[in-house]
């Protein structure tokens, strides 16, 4: 479908993405949160996203890898009726940057993570509720030739678990974004020709994220489905979305202390827009 001569997001139905499903002490979801690298918001937004983003119809969405500064963004982006707006863009133009986008206003919102060597890039977003903490972020790609292997796993991931660490001893933690790791064989469709040669499936990359969830987190997906061959993002390279060659690298990570009230956690592979696919958790907080 085109739009103004612009290949458009094919609509979803709001139906098809209704969650009818209960969590564990038998209640429907009154919480929808969405995480969605869009690979820069300008050409995602002229892609029209919008019918999605009202049919999910989120009380709290991220967004990741916008690519733009506040002053550059599309009109649409800047003059949202239903939701607050916030924006972490990343010192360096044209690069990273993350947002949060509420129906209801936070309590408060912080950008970055109170390290400075960390926060330049725009890449952590916090907003804190009544009832818990939705922490956004596009964590860095350790690059080709693992150029940025050692920064991210020895610095940046270690520092991002201390922060959502404190944060957990103040009220539950709901952590989501493009986390930038396939943690385990499962969750990328060619394991062995890229186990320790591309980033995102380094073994100190899937160490530094096991260690997060060994600090009483769970990834919500995996929980749920301990067996599905899902992804959520795909080289624009050779067909690789058509074909099935993808990797899941966006999660929602939560609390181990709330897993109880989450009723769904899902992958929208259908939903097109970005080399990435949003994702979604429905929970009951």
């Amino acid at each position: 479908r085109r739009v103004h001569g612009v290949e458009s997001i094919p609509s979803v139905n709001k139906g098809e993405l209704k969650c009818d499903k209960v969590n564990k002490n038998g209640e429907k979801n009154n919480l929808v949160l969405t995480s969605w690298n869009v690979n820069g918001i300008r050409a995602w937004n002229s892609k029209n996203p919008w019918e999605y983003i009202k049919n999910e119809s989120p009380d709290v969405m991220c967004l990741q890898e916008i690519k733009c500064s506040e002053k550059e963004l599309p009109p649409e982006c800047s003059n949202l009726s239903d939701y607050y707006a916030y924006w972490n863009s990343a010192d360096k133009p044209g690069y990273a940057g993350t947002a949060i986008l509420s129906k209801k206003k936070p309590i408060k919102v912080t950008m970055g993570i109170g390290q400075a060597e960390h926060d330049d890039e725009g890449r952590v977003i916090t907003a804190e509720f009544d009832k818990f903490f939705f922490v956004g972020a596009y964590i860095p790609n350790s690059g080709r030739g693992l150029v940025r292997l050692k920064y991210r796993t020895t610095s940046f991931d270690p520092a991002m678990a201390n922060y959502l660490a404190d944060l957990d001893k103040k009220k539950p933690v709901i952590f989501c974004g493009d986390l930038n790791v396939a943690h385990n064989e499962i969750d990328l469709k060619n394991p062995e020709s890229n186990r320790n040669k591309t980033a995102g499936f380094h073994d100190d990359e899937r160490e530094a994220f096991g260690n997060l969830l060994s600090r009483g987190f769970l990834d919500t997906f995996r929980e749920l489905y301990q067996e599905r061959k899902q992804y959520s993002f795909w080289s624009y390279f050779g067909n690789a979305r058509g074909k099935g060659v993808g990797w899941r690298l966006d999660y929602f990570v939560i609390s181990k202390r709330i897993m109880n009230k989450v009723c769904d956690s899902v992958i929208r592979g259908e939903v097109l827009g970005s080399d990435h696919c949003p994702i979604t958790l429905f929970l009951n907080l």
